[in-house]
């Protein structure tokens, strides 16, 4: 079902371009392609059923690979930098029965694969053409089978941060409709130029920059890596009209840019989407002055297949500080007793929608405590004001308990960023012998300031309780594969230097 991404695009328009090495391709040569690949898999002996690990950077193989391996099977796309254990745990845990790696590399991965796991390598030939070529087959070749709405098409995991990582399994069904909810909240059409900076193993890449983009006949531009140094180049030779980032990414394109200069191309894009990690409002304000496009944050999150709100394009309103409206979901805030909370009372973020996933797999434990009602609790606190946009104040798990006061770092992180020297900013809970639990703060900066001169800037806007007892000034905040912030390793590694 996920093939019928290319079927919305014009024969000869350009489906997928990667800058890194100038291949461009067309909705009808991607489409042969990946028909070809699904082939190939069949023929190693791969079919319904059947997971498939991917370990490939960004780039046409990518694409071309996951799309093949989710109409033949299961994608199971993995970080390439992940280390040996890593590889083995999450190959052991999808039962990966075979594992796609880029041709002559990806050697950590070919080593967790070991003599069980099959190795397809993925090239591209002088034609410009994705193969696949393998020395092993997983077994006798299969027949084409085809693909019920309700076939897994993806599977990831959970980041984890505070206990072991869970299987999310995504239907082809319910990638469809978030990649149809990102395609209308944007009106996304064929005009448009995606600049996919994102990774390709992770939702956000994958339904909103490329899925998104492919289901209304676009371009996906596709570079291996972000890199901030030809970013704004890439806008402007391939037109782009659109990208969504993290805000990590945001950020560093915002201090390498110098106010009231905007960078050459950004006055060709319609919009910027943030989502996948609260966005400070300053933040949002400064790249609206310094970039010249609407800034839209969204929310999103792998167990709904990604988006589930977003604020609107112009003319519709953009609230700082909110992630918008639901977007083809019900959201409802409810409390410890399972209670549907009124507007602007705080409690946990609950969806309801068809691109919610629907469990767990193999953890009915995790979605005993995750489903009320038909309701899945997201984790997230936060509360819907008055229009219905949400607010996010925090992960529940990352609230800091300040001797019974519950504090969002959220906040925090937001008026550290109103300071001028502070580039970045991410706030956690430190043990406190009195309290329990006391504010900590780790901060990058971009100017001249002191700790005790950022804390006397907490004070000035914060009650005593939420300000900083201490913050570090360092040179880097630790990040996950996705540029996401994790509060709990943040305090660890801070912890540990």
């Amino acid at each position: 079902m996920l093939l019928e991404l290319l079927e919305g695009g014009s024969p000869e328009h350009a489906a997928i371009h990667t800058p890194g090495d100038g291949t461009s391709v067309t909705y009808s040569q991607l489409r042969e392609q990946v028909e070809r690949l699904c082939a190939q898999l069949n023929a190693l002996g791969l079919g319904r059923g059947d997971r498939i690990a991917i370990a490939l950077p960004n780039g046409l193989e990518m694409i071309a690979s996951f799309l093949a391996a989710a109409a033949v099977g299961t994608a199971a796309p993995l970080n390439p930098a992940y280390t040996l254990g890593e590889f083995e745990f999450y190959l052991e845990d999808t039962g990966a029965r075979a594992m796609i790696v880029p041709f002559g590399g990806g050697d950590v991965a070919r080593a967790a694969a070991g003599a069980t796991t099959p190795i397809i390598e993925a090239s591209i030939d002088r034609e410009r053409k994705v193969q696949f070529s393998a020395a092993t087959t997983a077994g006798a070749a299969r027949e084409r089978e085809d693909v019920n709405p309700d076939d897994i098409a993806l599977i990831l995991h959970t980041s984890g941060t505070t206990s072991r990582p869970k299987r999310v399994p995504l239907p082809h069904r319910n990638l469809m409709i978030s990649s149809s909810n990102v395609a209308a909240s944007y009106a996304l059409t064929s005009e448009d130029v995606s600049l996919c900076v994102m990774p390709l193993f992770h939702v956000h890449g994958l339904v909103a920059s490329t899925f998104a983009t492919l289901l209304t006949g676009g371009t996906v531009v596709v570079p291996p890596r972000f890199n901030p140094l030809s970013f704004w180049a890439m806008v402007r030779d391939h037109r782009v009209s659109w990208y969504s980032a993290v805000p990590t990414i945001h950020q560093v394109l915002l201090s390498r840019s110098k106010a009231g200069t905007k960078p050459a191309g950004a006055e060709q894009l319609r919009f910027i989407r943030s989502c996948s990690a609260a966005l400070a409002p300053q933040t949002m304000s400064d790249m609206e002055e310094r970039f010249g496009a609407p800034v839209l944050e969204a929310y999103g999150m792998t167990e709904a297949a990604h988006q589930m709100a977003s604020n609107p394009l112009p003319p519709g309103s953009r609230k700082a500080g909110s992630v918008g409206q639901g977007t083809g979901v019900s959201i409802a805030i409810l409390n410890d007793a399972c209670d549907l909370l009124a507007t602007g009372e705080t409690g946990e973020v609950s969806i309801k929608g068809p691109n919610v996933f629907h469990g767990y797999e193999g953890n009915p434990k995790a979605n005993a405590e995750a489903f009320t009602g038909g309701w899945f609790r997201t984790g997230d606190q936060g509360y819907l004001d008055e229009d219905g946009y949400l607010r996010l104040t925090g992960r529940i798990k990352e609230l800091i308990n300040r001797g019974g006061e519950k504090i969002s770092p959220l906040e925090i992180d937001a008026l550290l960023l109103t300071h001028p020297a502070v580039a970045e900013a991410v706030c956690f809970g430190i043990p406190d012998r009195v309290y329990g639990e006391a504010v900590a703060a780790a901060v990058v900066l971009n100017g001249s300031a002191t700790e005790a001169e950022l804390i006397a800037h907490c004070r000035s806007s914060l009650s005593d309780f939420k300000c900083p007892k201490v913050i570090h000034i360092v040179q880097s905040i630790p990040r996950g594969a996705t540029g996401k912030i994790q509060r709990r390793n943040v305090a660890a590694e801070i912890g540990e230097r």
